[in-house]
C-alpha cells in the first residue's frame, strides 16, 4: 500500500490518485473508485428502492427520487471514466424485493453498455434477474473484491464510513495496509464513524479519503492513541 497520494483536476474535481498491493486505483469525489487498469467503476452500497422500501415496510417516509438521483450520479461517473466494467459490491438494492420504478429504465441502459457484476451483500442476498453477473466476491489480481472485509487484501463496502471534520461528517475511503473500505454511494444510507470500533480495528492505521467537492486525503493513526 502507498499513503502518498496525487491529486489532480479532472473535470474541475480534485480526484486522488493511490495505490494498493501494487494496483494503480483513482478515489473520485463522489465515493466511486476507478480501476484503470481493469477500465472498470467499483461502487458499493448503493440501497436502490431504500424510500419504496420503508413505505412498503411502513417506515419513515423519505423523497422518493433518491433512486433515481443515486443512478445518475452513477452514470456520470461511469461516462466519465468511461468505464467498460461496473463492479458493485452488494446492498445495491436496500432489499431482495425493492421496486425501482420509473428509474428501472436508467439502470437497464446502464447495465446494457456496461459489462456488470453485482456481488451479493446482506440486504440482497438473492436479488434475481439482474443484467449481467451475481457472485458472492470477485478476485482480481491478489485482491478480493466483496461486500464485508474479511481476510484480506480486500475491497469492500458494508460499513459506510464516515469521517468528521470541521464539525461536518463526510463519507469517506478507508485505506489501510489489508483493507480498503468505500463509502457507501446511495443517497439517504447513513453512515458508520471511522473510528467506532469496527472500522478502527479493520483499519487501525493507514488515511481516510474524503469525498465531496474533492477527494482528499487524510492519515488516520488509531494505535497513536491506544499507546498515549
Amino acid at each position: 500500500m502507498t499513503l502518498r497520494a496525487q491529486r489532480r483536476n479532472n473535470s474541475a474535481m480534485s480526484i486522488c490518485e493511490f495505490r494498493f498491493h501494487g494496483h494503480a486505483l483513482v478515489a473520485r469525489p463522489s465515493g466511486a473508485l476507478y480501476w484503470p487498469a481493469e477500465g472498470a467503476l467499483v461502487v458499493a452500497d448503493l440501497h436502490l428502492g431504500k424510500s419504496e422500501r420503508m413505505a412498503r415496510r411502513g417506515g419513515a417516509l423519505l423523497p422518493p427520487f433518491e433512486t433515481q438521483a443515486t443512478l445518475e450520479r452513477l452514470d456520470t461517473d461511469l461516462c466519465a471514466v468511461k468505464a467498460q466494467r461496473l463492479i458493485l459490491l452488494g446492498d445495491s438494492f436496500d432489499d431482495d424485493r425493492a421496486d425501482l420504478g420509473a428509474a428501472q429504465g436508467l439502470l437497464d441502459a446502464i447495465c446494457a453498455r456496461t459489462e456488470t457484476v453485482w456481488i451479493t451483500g446482506n440486504h440482497d442476498p438473492a436479488r434475481e434477474a439482474l443484467p449481467g453477473r451475481s457472485v458472492s466476491a470477485l478476485d482480481i489480481g491478489g485482491v478480493s473484491l466483496r461486500h464485508i472485509a474479511g481476510q484480506g487484501p480486500d475491497i469492500s463496502g458494508h460499513y459506510h464510513p464516515k469521517f468528521r471534520i470541521s464539525g461536518q461528517r463526510r463519507p469517506a475511503f478507508l485505506l489501510g495496509q489489508a483493507h480498503l473500505i468505500l463509502p457507501a454511494f446511495g443517497t439517504y444510507t447513513g453512515g458508520l464513524d471511522h473510528d467506532a470500533a469496527p472500522l478502527a480495528g479493520l483499519v487501525p492505521q493507514g488515511c481516510a479519503i474524503l469525498t465531496g467537492q474533492s477527494a482528499r486525503m487524510v492519515p488516520i493513526d488509531h494505535t497513536r492513541r491506544r499507546r498515549l
